[in-house]
């Protein structure tokens, strides 16, 4: 299993600005694209790339299952809506979006169905976002061992996440980074602006680099062209171990997203 390292998110996107994102992307060489039922803009991401005419087999589309499509008799049929969408006859990763505790369906269940989906071949591989690392063990014990390729997390300079982080590491399990910037809050950081400075880079840049000199994979996002250019600069630059240190000392549990009712215990 492989997950690539950079792609496009399109968390709170919707309607032209998402078509444009995307086009935009393709257009600059994105070949990930990371989006979910909830986003509420599955067939804008697929008229984008249908028009991008960029070939199928050159990307890769992730899509997320809702909570409410999480039993089995709903989880394959939503995943089908999803494709046609996206207008393509199979995703390259499958992400149960919440562990959505107590919302009646067990995880057995709905990790069983999404190990179906891949059976099926409506996805190439599978994994699971925002789970800690009880209901990530739960996962793994469902569908077995080096299955789970990815667990898509929120993590940032401020909200590191390192013993989560480790215990993925130890599974074979990438980790998945998004909210790399915590919603923009670190584009302020005087730290990350000392280190952008002395690299003569942006300091988006360096919390993207951050990341995936830690082995993570990165999604961020924007309706910017000269952004989403600047951002794939991120893949070339390499922080010094210095650096990578004054960023570790950040760490503030800053956590921008924990929903009532779909988070876990994070501890």
């Amino acid at each position: 299993m492989s997950i690539p390292s950079f792609g496009l998110g399109t968390f709170r996107l919707t309607g032209q600005a998402v078509i444009d994102s995307v086009k935009a992307a393709l257009e600059l060489g994105y070949r990930v694209i990371d989006t979910a039922q909830i986003y509420k803009n599955e067939a804008e991401v697929g008229q984008a790339i249908a028009e991008s005419g960029v070939p199928r087999n050159e990307l890769f589309i992730t899509t997320k299952i809702w909570v409410d499509n999480y039993a089995a008799d709903k989880l394959i049929p939503s995943l089908r809506e999803s494709l046609a969408k996206l207008r393509t006859e199979y995703v390259d990763l499958l992400l149960i979006h919440w562990p959505a505790p107590g919302n009646g369906v067990e995880l057995r269940e709905y990790m069983t169905a999404l190990a179906e989906a891949k059976k099926l071949g409506l996805t190439r591989q599978i994994g699971v976002s925002n789970f800690n690392i009880e209901l990530t063990r739960q996962a793994i014990e469902v569908v077995g061992k080096g299955e789970i390729a990815t667990n898509q997390v929120e993590l940032s300079p401020y909200l590191q996440n390192r013993k989560l982080a480790a215990f993925l590491q130890e599974q074979g399990i990438t980790v998945t980074s998004y909210m790399t910037l915590a919603y923009g809050k670190v584009l302020k950081d005087p730290v990350l602006a000392e280190i952008a400075a002395k690299h003569k880079a942006t300091v988006a840049q360096v919390a993207l680099a951050w990341a995936m000199q830690l082995g993570y994979a990165v999604i961020p996002s924007s309706t910017k062209r000269e952004n989403l250019a600047s951002n794939l600069l991120a893949q070339s630059l390499r922080l010094d171990t210095e650096d990578m240190a004054r960023i570790e000392e950040l760490e503030r549990n800053g956590r921008e997203v924990s929903p009532d009712g779909l988070a876990p215990a994070w501890d």
